[in-house]
C-alpha cells in the first residue's frame, strides 16, 4: 500500500464523506507548486477555491503570521486587540467603505450580510416585522449553513436538511427584468455573485450587474455583491464588480482575504447599513477580529496591492482562455471567465480529464460534472502557465 493509499484509507474510515476530492495528498507547497506525500510535484490550478490567490506559503504573509503568534492570537471580542482597527482601516479604504465586521468563514459572511439587510430594512426601510425579504438566483452558491442552502438550487446541497429559513425569492441568474418583477415593497436585498463559480464558472452579460445596481437604486433595495470567491484580483479587478463600475451596499468577502494561511471573512457597508443593523449583542464571533487573522489579512492585502495580482490575473486570465480557444478542441462546449477564474464545459463528464491532468502534474477539479474549473494562484508568471496550457490542451485534445 503506498502512502498516498494509507492517507486516503484513513480518511474514508475516520472522516464523514462529505467530499469527493481527487486521489492526491498534499503535504508541501510553495507558490504555485503543491507536493504530494510520494514526492510528486503538481502545479495548483484551483487554490484551494481562490484562497490561495497569494501563492503558498508567501513569504511575507507567513512571516506576519509567525510575528504575530508570538505576541497575541486571541482576546475574543470581550477586549480590544491593538490588530484589529488598523486591519479594519486598511480594508474599508481599499474597498471604500464606512465600516468592516470581520468574521471567519465566507458562509458567515453571507450570514452576517442577510442579518445586516434585514434589520436594515425594518429600522430604515420600515418593513412590517418578519416580512422582509431577499432576492436570489438560481444555480447560487453562497455558502453550506442551513439558511443558505434553503435558497440553493442545487438538490445535492439541500436534500434532506429542510425545514429551511423564510424570506427568499430565487430568480434566473442573468436576468434583469426578473429581478425588478420580484421586488415588492418587502424587499432588502438582491444577494447575487457577479460570476456564478462554483456553479461553473457563469459570466453575466455585459452590462447585467449595472442594470441590477439601477434597479435596486430605484426601489431602495440593496445590492449584495457575494466576492467571495471572485474578490482580492481573482477577475482581473479588486473585485469582480469594478469591472462595470458598480458599488453594491454590501460586499461580502472572504477566502484569499486570509492569504491562504488563515480564515478570514467580512462585510464591508457605509454606516448607514452597519449603524441601523448592529448594536452590542446581536451579533458576533469568538474568533472574528481576532488579532492573528489581522495580522495575516493585513499584509495578505498588502501583497495583493503591491505585486499589482489583479493586473496580472486579467493579463494572463486572457492569455488562458485564448491559448485553450486557439487550441480548438473538439470535445469543449464553451469557455467561460474572467481573470485567472476559468470554466472549460466539454460536452461529457469532466471528471476522468481532471484525473488525468493529475496524473500529469496539473491540480484542476471538476465541478457540476461536466466543467473543469481552473483558477491558479494569481502570482504564476506566463512561462508557468504555457507550461501548464501544454499539458492541459493535450489532455483534453487526446
Amino acid at each position: 500500500m503506498t502512502r498516498t493509499e494509507q492517507f486516503i484509507g484513513e480518511v474514508e474510515e475516520v472522516s464523514a464523506h462529505n467530499y469527493h476530492p481527487l486521489p492526491v495528498v498534499i503535504s508541501e507547497a510553495e507558490g504555485i507548486w503543491v507536493t504530494d506525500v510520494e514526492g510528486k510535484r503538481y502545479i495548483d490550478m484551483l487554490s484551494a477555491y481562490s484562497a490561495v490567490n497569494q501563492g503558498h506559503r508567501h513569504p511575507k504573509i507567513i512571516k506576519a503570521l509567525k510575528d504575530q503568534a508570538d505576541k497575541l492570537t486571541l482576546t475574543s471580542r470581550a477586549f480590544h486587540n491593538d490588530r484589529m482597527g488598523p486591519f479594519c482601516r486598511k480594508l474599508t479604504k481599499l474597498a471604500g467603505y464606512d465600516k468592516a465586521l470581520l468574521m471567519n468563514t465566507g458562509a458567515e459572511a453571507v450570514e452576517t450580510a442577510i442579518k445586516a439587510a434585514r434589520r436594515w430594512g425594518y429600522t430604515k426601510k420600515k418593513i412590517p416585522a418578519e416580512q422582509a425579504k431577499i432576492i436570489c438566483c438560481e444555480g447560487n452558491f453562497h455558502g453550506r449553513t442551513t439558511t443558505i442552502v434553503g435558497f440553493s438550487t442545487d438538490p445535492d446541497c439541500k436534500t434532506g436538511f429542510g425545514p429551511f429559513t423564510p424570506g427568499f425569492e430565487i430568480i434566473p441568474y442573468n436576468d434583469a427584468a426578473a429581478l425588478e418583477k420580484a421586488i415588492d415593497a418587502n424587499t432588502v436585498a438582491f444577494l447575487v455573485e457577479p460570476i456564478q463559480g462554483e456553479a461553473g464558472v457563469f459570466v453575466p452579460s455585459e452590462g447585467y450587474l449595472k442594470k441590477c445596481r439601477e434597479i435596486t437604486k430605484k426601489h431602495n433595495v440593496l445590492l449584495i455583491c457575494d466576492e467571495i470567491q471572485t474578490g482580492f484580483g481573482r477577475t482581473g479587478r479588486m473585485f469582480c464588480s469594478d469591472w462595470e463600475g458598480v458599488r453594491p451596499d454590501i460586499i461580502t468577502m472572504g477566502k484569499a482575504l486570509g492569504g491562504g494561511v488563515y480564515p478570514v471573512s467580512g462585510i464591508v457597508a457605509d454606516d448607514e447599513i452597519m449603524m441601523a443593523a448592529f448594536e452590542p449583542g446581536n451579533h458576533g464571533s469568538t474568533f472574528g477580529g481576532n488579532p492573528l487573522a489581522c495580522a495575516v489579512a493585513s499584509t495578505a492585502l498588502d501583497v495583493i496591492v503591491d505585486e499589482n495580482l489583479p493586473a496580472r490575473s486579467a493579463e494572463l486570465g486572457d492569455y488562458f482562455r485564448g491559448e485553450i480557444r486557439k487550441a480548438d478542441i473538439a470535445r469543449v462546449k464553451e469557455i467561460r471567465g474572467k481573470g485567472l477564474l476559468t470554466g472549460v464545459e466539454l460536452h461529457e463528464k469532466a471528471r476522468p480529464f481532471s484525473e488525468e491532468l493529475m496524473h500529469r502534474g496539473i491540480l484542476a477539479k471538476d465541478t457540476h460534472g461536466t466543467t473543469i474549473r481552473f483558477a491558479p494562484p494569481l502570482v504564476i508568471t506566463k512561462d508557468e502557465l504555457a507550461e501548464a496550457l501544454k499539458t492541459i490542451v493535450a489532455v483534453l485534445g487526446k
